[in-house]
């Protein structure tokens, strides 16, 4: 019974999304030029922050897996923080260090006349800021159920640290890898107050989807239930898409 009532209360929200969705309306709201422009922004600043999140966030999962110490406890504590932090208090935070009078905005503004608040590399740099924990953690996670024999028989024939990183743990951990990836795109995805914080919501500049829905809430409704309609099949595509990749990566071994 309580399986049940979890899967009711998970799926009927969806359900009612759908239901009440003017479909008629989407060929005309798909060809709105925000819209359109508002999803292309969505997908690529999401695609570039999750593409940031495994760059960075995997060797610090791995870095966090293989340490011990009060030093690797605070560090993993920090970087779980954007998990539980408000999403705007992040944007907060974002424009104290990088807004033109943050910590490193204000030098980088005034030596290179580089702003990151209000353009798109700033929604990149606010989705990558709350998306990047849940690949760490989920990474980290994988790495601490790894076998460090592999990497050992590695070493013993003459690999270094990096080429057995590179070409023995993160093939053998590639479903893991993936599905922390995943995770970090559909949260950078559908992230809004660190979005609007940081970035703000100019229309075909920083105004993405979640962006765009809320305007639409304000004075359309309909609207507001078509645009999110959009944003998940967008979602829906996506992930069952790779999830058939995770299936066959976890199947092939």
């Amino acid at each position: 019974m309580p399986a049940t009532v979890a899967a009711i209360f998970l799926i009927l929200p969806l359900l009612a999304l759908v239901i009440r969705a003017p479909w008629r309306a989407l060929p005309s709201l798909l060809g709105d030029p925000l819209v359109g422009e508002a999803l292309r922004l969505s997908l690529l600043c999401a695609t570039t922050a999750a593409g940031l999140s495994a760059l960075f966030g995997i060797p610090l999962a791995w870095l966090l897996a293989r340490s011990n110490g009060s030093v690797a406890t605070v560090i993993r504590a920090l970087v779980t923080i954007p998990l539980v932090l408000p999403p705007v208090v992040g944007g907060v935070a974002l424009l104290s260090a990088f807004g033109r009078r943050g910590l490193l905005g204000r030098p980088v503004d005034e030596l290179f006349g580089i702003a990151l608040p209000f353009t798109p590399l700033g929604v990149i740099v606010a989705e990558t800021f709350v998306a990047m924990p849940f690949l760490v953690l989920t990474v980290e996670g994988a790495f601490r159920t790894l076998d460090d024999g592999y990497a050992e028989a590695a070493a013993t024939l003459g690999a270094g640290p990096w080429f057995a990183f590179r070409r023995v743990v993160v093939p053998l951990l590639a479903p893991a890898l993936m599905a922390g990836t995943v995770l970090a795109w559909a949260r950078a995805l559908g992230e809004f107050g660190a979005t609007i914080t940081f970035a703000g919501n100019s229309p075909g500049r920083t105004q993405t989807m979640p962006l765009a829905v809320y305007l639409a809430m304000e004075r359309d409704p309909d609207a507001a239930v078509a645009l999110s309609l959009i944003l998940l099949l967008v979602s829906i595509v996506v992930l069952v898409a790779l999830r058939g990749r995770w299936l066959t990566g976890l199947g092939g071994r």
